[in-house]
């Protein structure tokens, strides 16, 4: 059995350990992986591996310690525009975050890690304007990932296609539902039937599904609140 393994993986987090660093990668082939960065300040590993940093990453196990150590990490795109701005700092954060607390989407690993790149170089030449979209996009399409995300097209529940200027409405459990079945559902169940999605959050997260541009379909400020408490309904964030 080998003991140093190949990754195509990006660092979400990097944090002290003792004299130490503890690394937490996205990757590929194994989703998150976690591994000790040795080496004093000088050591080019303590400028290689570093949070949004993305490459060839190799680690060698210890089977005796069941500890994991990086050997050498391959940096192919470095994305130091986002330390330019601090929105697209935070923004690059609230991703890596999420991905951690997801556990790096559930086993669609490669696709996980190509939906993670291309949000932080989109973000990384972003204006403060353009980085809550980039964030509500990358939640939209990772709900995607997980198997959160409703159909836009259809009722969740009677599967009637919606008017384009219809608003719908999530109810957790039961999905995206047309004006009918959100009261029928709502008064059998006695929750209030919320948050509202109106036509042009709709046609934005139509247009940004799967990759598309942000910048593609005009989006106004009430429209980009209806998707994000949407967004963050579906993979249960609070405030949603």
């Amino acid at each position: 059995m080998t003991r140093t393994a190949s990754y195509r993986a990006l660092a979400l987090r990097v944090r002290p350990s003792g004299e130490h660093r503890e690394a937490e990668f996205l990757t590929a082939e194994e989703g998150i992986v976690r591994a000790t960065v040795f080496g004093g300040p000088k050591s080019h590993l303590r400028s290689h591996v570093a949070p949004f940093h993305s490459g060839t990453l190799w680690i060698y196990r210890d089977p005796v310690k069941d500890t994991r150590r990086v050997n050498d990490f391959d940096v192919v795109s470095w994305r130091p525009g986002l330390r330019e701005l601090y929105e697209r700092a935070e923004t690059a954060a609230a991703i890596a975050g999420l991905v951690l607390e997801s556990r790096g989407g559930g086993g669609a690993f490669a696709a996980a890690l190509e939906l993670v790149r291309e949000s932080l170089d989109a973000l990384e030449t972003a204006d403060e304007l353009c980085c809550p979209r980039i964030l509500v996009r990358f939640m939209w399409n990772w709900a995607g990932a997980l198997g959160q995300r409703p159909s836009l097209e259809r009722c969740s529940s009677c599967a009637c296609e919606p008017r384009d200027d219809e608003v719908l409405w999530f109810i957790r459990g039961e999905g995206l539902l047309c004006g009918d079945c959100a009261r029928r559902t709502a008064a059998a169940s006695g929750h209030y039937a919320g948050p509202a999605l109106g036509a042009g959050a709709r046609r934005w997260l139509r247009a940004v599904t799967n990759g598309g541009s942000v910048s593609r379909v005009s989006l106004d400020a009430a429209s980009l609140a209806e998707a994000e408490t949407l967004v963050r309904a579906l993979i249960g964030l609070s405030g949603a």
